[in-house]
């Protein structure tokens, strides 16, 4: 997916800066044998600073602020999508397909926050000019921003077909099936995540690289259609969603009023919803589509940071506001039900 194409953008800051001196240069080797071969007529009085042995190492390499922001987000990330699997996984009562998808969203979005720290530590810690660093890093991030996408776009299916066949969802919608699909969400990102190491890549081109080293331009752009693509399907689902449940609304004479309000609050969700996501991910897809390796690496940090905000947002949409979690979370961290009511909410209200 294209939302991946952040996943590399970190390495172009690092590895494209100045390079370090090699203290294996011959003109060293040169002018230390010539030192060597003649002789000190004056060795008393040399001074013991001319004496010393060179304890220089290689100049530290600045760190940009731009990877500095880029590490914060990633620990942020991996915080809250860390608290959210815990809360799923210590508590038997969460296995229904929804929450199954919601944490296989926070895995994902977990491990794009660590592939952000580790390029943050192979760029600055590790020698990032090796071919394998680079790749096992944009690998990993490539996996994990394409597999949060992709269950995102499950997650709205889900909702669709919650509202859809409102009478037969619960049994159609069987456990089998969400782990069949998350399996098959996964296989194929993981499969985008090893294409660069397959020689998709731009290691041995640098012309034709794209604004993510080591993804080329034309890989760039076609998953850059490819996330626009997902986008408009989302839209369009949102659309319907928002479309049930009027009509919803709107057969329920009663509970009119009622069913008005909270479906109109519901709309306002997933338009919030839709355009969060749009904010985050649709400026990096369409600098992905325009930009090359020669546009300024400061366009791409200040396209590629709100793609990754698109994660810290994630858990806060699609699992803080659940109240099934809510009262989890409740319990693990008060011991307690707060005295305020978690009303679930119905299919109507989105």
């Amino acid at each position: 997916m294209i939302v991946s194409l952040a996943a590399a953008v970190a390495l172009s800051g690092g590895l494209n800066s100045s390079s370090r001196p090699d203290p294996f240069d011959a003109s060293s080797w040169t002018d230390a044998t010539n030192t060597s071969s003649s002789p000190d007529p004056s060795p008393a009085l040399t001074s013991p600073s001319d004496t010393s042995p060179d304890t220089s190492f290689f100049p530290p390499q600045d760190v940009s602020p731009w990877d500095i922001a880029l590490c914060v987000t990633g620990t942020l990330i991996s915080c809250e999508n860390a608290l959210v699997i815990a809360v799923l996984f210590y508590t038997p009562t969460l296995r229904s397909p929804m929450f199954i998808l919601i944490g296989s969203l926070a895995v994902a979005d977990l491990l794009a926050g660590l592939g952000l720290i580790v390029n943050f530590v192979f760029t600055y810690l590790v020698d990032s000019s090796v071919e394998f660093v680079t790749l096992l890093s944009v690998g990993l991030l490539i996996s994990a921003f394409s597999a949060s996408v992709l269950n995102i776009l499950a997650i709205t299916v889900d909702r669709y077909l919650s509202l859809y066949n409102a009478l037969t969802y619960h049994t159609e919608r069987t456990l089998t099936f969400t782990y069949v699909m998350v399996v098959l969400i996964w296989v194929l990102c993981v499969a985008l995540g090893l294409l660069p190491a397959f020689g998709w890549n731009c290691l041995q081109d640098e012309a034709a690289c794209s604004v993510c080293r080591p993804v080329t331009k034309n890989n760039a752009v076609a998953l850059a259609v490819a996330f626009l693509l997902i986008f408009a399907l989302m839209t369009q689902l949102y659309l319907q969603i928002c479309k049930i449940a009027f009509r919803h609304a709107q057969q329920i004479a009663v509970q009119h009023q009622f069913l008005a309000i909270s479906t109109t609050k519901g709309v306002s969700t997933l338009s919030a919803i839709l355009c969060a996501f749009g904010a985050c991910w649709l400026p990096f897809a369409m600098y992905s589509i325009v930009a090359d390796s020669s546009y300024p690496a400061v366009y791409t940090y200040v396209t590629v940071l709100p793609a990754a905000c698109c994660s810290v947002i994630n858990p806060v949409i699609y699992a803080f506001r659940n109240p099934d979690i809510q009262k989890s979370l409740w319990m693990a961290c008060c011991g307690c039900v707060p005295s305020f009511s978690l009303r679930r909410r119905t299919s109507s209200e989105v």
